[in-house]
């Protein structure tokens, strides 16, 4: 049985808040609503940043969804929850997703998909059960972001949206666990199925890709290709289990034909971690034929249309999407999280900074110029 706060009311709390495209967040003083029916009201512990908060804080092709309070990568405490809630309880530690399992639609029962038909992916800045926002200030209505917006010290969240953790589980390293983290892992072992002996390229060592990466090390596979702009990211993608690394920028060769000399013809899997539709293009052209799989994580900025010569597909490659890693959060978000208390992955070392929730300008600005991996803001 849930323990009801009873009667929440209306919560005063500081929240970052972007009042428009790419300005500088402002902390504010908001309220935030009670939980309604299904919701349950979370007190951040800490929330880290992903890309996709800074590349949808800068996207000005929605500026009517501001003001807005980003963040999905979150730990935190349940401080109240809403009518009908039997999950949760008060005083509960739980990890935020920005997909839900509501584990009754179409999807969630085919043990397929983590599309859920219910709680699915939220764009509008409102919440799943009646389109409305629980941020305020000054009166005036703020808009979430994935049902989440974690760059506030509470927040409310669907209940379909929160996975339940133990008190012993590090509330500033399982929050990577939200988006990040879970995406790349779940890429290489759910979506990829990596096989022992095979080779991988992965595009993009950030977060994502380096996960990606360590996925692939754990299943075996020989040769692991990092390939990033970036000449320091050698250094860390080999902690990672990067094997070999390509700099596009000071490759004498198109990065497609430097894979195929090195996996003698073409990679066995391959990961576009950037959020660049050209990159998926030579990610499809870097694997092999017959059975290359290539998987898209990244959300590309601009240019959503994938081109591709049909022989690539003729011949036997396929590309596939992920959301999530393929992972289903109450079904599988727990087991992920017991390995990683289990010491069976490593995510310690994919925190690059520390820092206290003041100082989440410089953390986008670290995450915008490419200069850290994860930002770990402690409320």
């Amino acid at each position: 049985m849930s323990s009801v706060n009873n009667s929440p009311t209306v919560i005063k709390c500081k929240a970052a808040v972007a009042w428009g495209p790419g300005e500088p967040l402002v902390l504010e003083e908001v309220e935030v609503d009670p939980p309604k029916e299904m919701e349950i009201r979370v007190k951040v512990v800490c929330t880290s940043i992903c890309r996709s908060d800074v590349n949808q804080w800068e996207n000005k092709a929605q500026v009517d969804l501001f003001p807005r309070i980003f963040g999905h990568e979150a730990s935190g405490i349940v401080e109240s929850v809403g009518e009908g809630v039997t999950e949760f309880e008060v005083g509960d530690h739980i990890l935020t997703v920005f997909i839900g399992e509501c584990q009754n639609c179409k999807h969630c029962v085919s043990g397929k998909s983590n599309m859920c038909q219910k709680l699915g992916l939220e764009r509008r800045g409102v919440m799943h059960t009646d389109q409305k926002t629980r941020f305020s200030v000054r009166g005036k209505p703020i808009y979430h972001y994935c049902a989440v917006s974690s760059f506030s010290e509470y927040t409310v969240v669907h209940s379909g949206c929160a996975v339940k953790i133990g008190r012993d589980v590090p509330f500033d390293k399982v929050c990577l666990l939200s988006c990040g983290v879970s995406a790349g892992l779940g890429a290489a072992w759910k979506v990829a199925d990596i096989t022992r002996g095979s080779s991988v390229v992965i595009f993009g060592l950030g977060t994502v890709g380096l996960s990606v990466a360590q996925g692939a090390r754990l299943r075996g596979a020989s040769k692991i290709i990092g390939v990033d702009t970036n000449p320091g990211k050698l250094e860390i993608g080999s902690a990672f289990g990067i094997t070999d690394f390509i700099n596009p920028e000071t490759c004498s060769q198109p990065v497609q034909q430097a894979i195929k000399e090195l996996t003698e013809g073409g990679a066995d899997y391959s990961f576009e971690c950037v959020g660049d539709t050209g990159v998926v293009t030579t990610a499809l052209q870097s694997c092999c034929d017959g059975w290359g799989l290539t998987v898209t994580l990244g959300v590309p900025k601009s240019k959503p249309e994938v081109t591709a010569h049909y022989g690539s597909l003729l011949s036997g490659r396929t590309l596939k999407g992920s959301l999530f890693g393929g992972w289903r959060p109450k079904s599988d978000l727990p087991l992920l999280v017991d390995k990683y208390m289990n010491n069976e992955f490593e995510l310690n070392n994919l925190v690059s900074h520390d820092m206290p929730f003041a100082s989440i300008n410089q953390a986008l600005d670290l995450m915008r110029e490419n200069k850290c991996l994860r930002c770990v803001l402690h409320m």
